[in-house]
């Protein structure tokens, strides 16, 4: 097992390029099986969670060629099975947008149930009420997901709850199917938008992504398509909030910054001085950060998956904050590892009482899941000493070079795989 070994007290200073966004790529890669013809795909970030995703799309006999580590060519016109392995859904959960993928080319789709991060529970009745609305059948049987139709038909769908899982998968199937698809109370994320965009470009008909209300006119065959991927928000606020915590001085590059209000917003009322170019955002903090509140919430709210990096930047604030978290349950468990370096903490329910502290001291700890490992590793960056993270292969499902391009802002930090090697880079740092 590796571990991420971290020596604090380094402001973060310079540039960093951000990379293509995980949770937009996974849908793409999905819906990119839904056509014939060849589809190229760029931008895409070089992390496990893609990688795993592209072997389960090549399980199904999709012609699947990387051309570098940044660009994929995928033809599904190739497929031969519909059948989705427990293997590749247990390591990431959104294998299941092969689900509405193939079921919306091929009428048929058997896929296992979901795994990936441990953050609570993320029903998919959304999803299957969306396909049934569609007319196709869905059952669950000996721990699969089989949907199928002979025929599916436009309709007029409400969701019970913002989904952006559900909002994607219902997409894709309704993108083949005969007539109007209009779906209300939709996820507005920006990965929902770009799956959108990529969907029309290989020939779709999709209307309102962004707004409340798609609208999706079914067609009988998409084409090829060359696609670039967004920028990943949840990788750009990280480094943000990492040049917030280390009272560092930040530019991230390759990114929409209307993406990243919700983040600017926080990092403002924190106390950080904010610049912002067409594709960069820089951010500066100088003196102690001050408290506030955070409710996380769909987009444009403030999103979930920046709230251990914001608990992280709270814990060593002037003053006591306070976080709810009104998406995943179990979202707080990093709190338990930060109270190891030293923070304040109280829970209660799906709410958090933080009293900030001077600073962190280096302990060893455990990533719970994919950003709260990120934002450990940015705590273990703000203490006085060394810092040894434990499960680290999260962190890598969803952060490309992590390591790397910390070290080029100034971070000490380094992947050791052994005792012998954690003892040796605590030598060299002294």
């Amino acid at each position: 097992m590796e571990q991420y070994v971290i020596k604090g007290g380094n402001p973060l200073v310079g540039e960093v390029e951000i990379s293509g966004a995980k949770n937009a790529a996974l849908a793409i890669l999905a819906a990119a099986i839904m056509t014939d013809e060849t589809v190229l795909i760029e931008n895409l970030p070089d992390v496990n969670d893609i990688n795993v995703m592209l072997e389960a799309i090549a399980g199904i006999g999709a012609t699947v060629q990387r051309v570098d580590r940044h660009k994929v060519k995928i033809n599904g016109g190739t497929i031969t099975d519909f059948n989705i392995e427990y293997d590749y859904i247990k390591k990431i959960r959104a294998s299941y947008y092969l689900l509405g993928a193939l079921l919306g080319k091929y009428g048929r789709a058997e896929v296992a149930l979901p795994g990936g991060c441990n953050i609570g529970s993320r029903p998919i009745d959304q999803h299957l009420k969306g396909f049934r609305a569609l007319g196709a059948e869905v059952d669950i049987e000996h721990g699969k997901i089989v949907a199928e139709s002979d025929h599916l038909r436009g309709t007029h769908l409400y969701f019970d709850v913002v989904s952006v899982g559900a909002t994607i998968n219902v997409m894709m199937a309704a993108a083949m199917a005969d007539g109007l698809t209009i779906m209300e109370n939709v996820a507005k994320e920006p990965h929902v938008v770009d799956v959108a965009n990529f969907l029309n470009s290989i020939g779709a008909n999709i209307r309102g992504a962004g707004t409340d209300v798609i609208k999706i006119r079914g067609v009988d065959s998409l084409h090829k398509s060359e696609y670039s991927i967004i920028p990943d928000q949840i990788e750009a606020g990280t480094f943000m909030f990492a040049a917030a915590v280390t009272k560092g001085d930040v530019t991230v590059l390759n990114v929409i910054p209307k993406h990243l209000d919700a983040t600017i917003s926080k990092l403002n009322d924190i106390g950080c001085e904010i610049e912002e170019f067409d594709d960069a955002v820089r951010v500066v903090a100088k003196g102690r950060l001050r408290s506030t509140q955070v409710k996380t919430l769909p987009y444009p709210g403030y999103p979930t998956d920046m709230q251990p990096q914001i608990g992280v930047a709270l814990a060593l604030a002037k003053g006591t904050s306070t976080i709810t978290e009104s998406i995943f349950e179990n979202r707080f468990k990093y709190l338990d590892e930060l109270a190891r370096m030293g923070a304040v903490i109280k829970v209660e329910g799906n709410s958090a009482t933080i009293e900030g502290v001077e600073k962190f001291s280096g302990a060893r700890i455990s990533a719970p899941d994919l950003r709260a490992g990120a934002a450990l590793c940015i705590a273990g960056l703000a203490t006085d000493g060394v810092t040894i993270i434990d499960d680290i292969e999260y962190i890598q499902r969803g952060y490309e070079k992590f390591e790397e391009k910390l070290r080029s802002l100034g971070g000490v930090i380094e992947r050791t795989a052994s005792e012998k090697e954690i003892q040796k880079f605590i030598l060299k740092v002294g």
